[in-house]
């Protein structure tokens, strides 16, 4: 009977996990897809990774002023604007639920359900205290340290969620340092982005208020989404090249390979 119950086990893990639409099993896939977040939530999440330094522990807490974010996006310190921040950190709470398979030391397969933060306080004096989960926050600081490198200023000239999600896509899959700000010519990495068309849904569109994966017809999922943000890097980063190609099987389309070229345009010509 225990083989029975181990085999029925199984399936229903592997069942959990495939519906899951954010499944973290090493520190570049923290960087991939939140793809319930709003464009602002995400600037917001990204303002509180920038709180990361490399020496800390993973049960530090951080302290922000609304205020600063409100100055840091350019916008004016409102009611308004103070409540917006605050919901941002709500849904930021609601939706940033993780999933990690895992082996025991017994050896038996697990799964954590956990979230990526600890806590969030609001304090009325407009400070926003947080700390990230005990067991997610190994993997925000090997985010941080290897490659969650764009600056928070370029983040800042981003309007849309699409390409938010692509840019932190670029960082996973570059391996390495981003890019050297001290070098004025430095440019960012050179990369291409493979995955099916269910990949490309899920780390873009997430899922709805039920956790099942959205879903759009490829035509529209391409122009709305992936074409919106491929134009929207190549004017904040000029001296790269971006190509996409659709892969098919007949006449249904199954997936995308998204290739970015870094093209160094200035020439020493002595």
């Amino acid at each position: 009977m225990s083989d029975v119950r181990n085999k029925k086990m199984d399936t229903a893990i592997n069942d959990l996990l495939s519906r899951q639409d954010y499944l973290v099993t090493q520190a570049n896939e923290l960087a991939r897809s939140f793809g319930n977040l709003k464009t602002f939530e995400h600037k917001v999440l990204d303002y509180c990774f920038s709180f990361v330094e490399k020496e800390d522990l993973k049960d530090k807490d951080y302290t922000l002023v609304v205020s600063d974010i409100l100055r840091h996006f350019g916008l004016n310190l409102s009611g308004k604007n103070y409540n917006r921040v605050l919901l941002a950190f709500k849904k930021l709470n609601e939706n940033t639920a993780i999933y990690m398979q895992i082996t025991r030391n017994d050896g038996k397969k697990a799964v954590i359900m956990t979230s990526l933060f600890d806590h969030i306080t609001v304090v009325e004096d407009g400070v926003i205290e947080f700390s990230f989960s005990s067991k997610v926050a190994p993997y925000v600081f090997e985010l941080k340290k290897n490659f969650y490198s764009f600056k928070l200023s370029e983040l800042g000239k981003i309007k849309s969620k699409y390409t938010i999600s692509l840019l932190k896509l670029w960082n996973a899959n570059a391996f390495g340092k981003w890019r050297n700000y001290n070098d004025p010519n430095s440019l960012p990495p050179s990369v291409t982005i493979q995955g099916t068309l269910e990949d490309w849904q899920s780390w873009f569109l997430g899922s709805d208020e039920n956790g099942k994966p959205k879903r759009w017809p490829a035509g529209r999922f391409k122009q709305k989404t992936i074409d919106v943000a491929v134009k929207e890097l190549s004017e904040i980063y000029p001296k790269t090249l971006i190509t996409v190609t659709t892969m098919k099987h007949g006449r249904r389309v199954t997936g995308y390979t998204l290739d970015i070229y870094s093209v160094n345009t200035h020439l020493n010509i002595t």
